[in-house]
């Protein structure tokens, strides 16, 4: 257990429709290693993103156990939850997400705003996570002032401000174009290999599925091939 920094057991995972129940995840088994670069491939309707919740905190299983840094999931209080988000996992969407009234500088800040950061503590850590972004020239500047790319790089130095121990990441490059997407997933990669941050994301984008190291492909809720990936490409 000490190996692994996510440990999902006979996960299953129902909505209710109406009168009726929606199974988006059936008997999901999977272990995580810290430092991994891992993602849930799998077509839309595939239980992506819904395995990503999990982990994330953000839902429980109807059965099965979910052990994120040996936090069982199902047994969280709302208050639990988010400590385990706002100190050891970050989150990166399709979606930047930047609050538009606030500098680059103070989106990033943002994520430290709920911790016991000092001022000058702040300063640090954010200056350091937008040099890792090549955002330390935009600090001052509004989300419409910056590229969709730019956006996407602060909306990851937000996400790792905090150093994470997990990031999650759904569907990060869906609304870039190819260039920008390579230029993130090398940013990404090199995070990993710095921090030994696990990043896990969902995708069914061609070009994140060449930086991964593990592919857990998904269809129906179900695990239909998990593969470790030997060659690092573009890397």
């Amino acid at each position: 257990m000490e190996n692994h920094i996510i440990s999902l057991k006979n996960i299953t995972k129902r909505f209710k429709v109406g009168e009726g129940e929606f199974t988006a995840l059936k008997d999901i088994n999977l272990e995580f290693k810290k430092g991994e670069f891992a993602g849930l491939v799998g077509p839309s309707g595939s239980g992506k993103t819904t395995l990503l919740n999990i982990i994330g905190s953000l839902d429980s299983p109807t059965e099965g156990q979910a052990l994120v840094m040996g936090n069982d999931i199902s047994k969280l209080s709302h208050k639990e939850s988010a400590q385990l988000r706002n100190h050891h996992i970050g989150f990166i969407f399709q979606v930047y997400n930047l609050l538009p009234v606030y500098t680059v500088y103070e989106n990033v800040e943002f994520a430290l705003l709920l911790q016991n950061y000092t001022k000058t503590e702040r300063k640090k850590m954010v200056m350091e996570a937008l040099e890792w972004v090549g955002l330390t020239d935009m600090a001052d500047k509004k989300p419409d002032k910056i590229s969709g790319g730019e956006g996407q790089r602060v909306a990851i130095a937000r996400a790792m401000v905090k150093r994470p121990e997990i990031l999650i990441a759904d569907e990060p490059t869906a609304n870039l174009d190819a260039e920008n997407a390579h230029i993130i997933l090398k940013m990404m990669k090199k995070l990993n290999k710095e921090l030994n941050t696990t990043f896990l994301f969902s995708t069914h984008d061609e070009k994140v599925m060449k930086y991964l190291n593990r592919m857990v492909s998904l269809r129906d809720g179900s695990v239909e091939k998990d593969e470790i990936i030997a060659k690092e490409a573009y890397m």
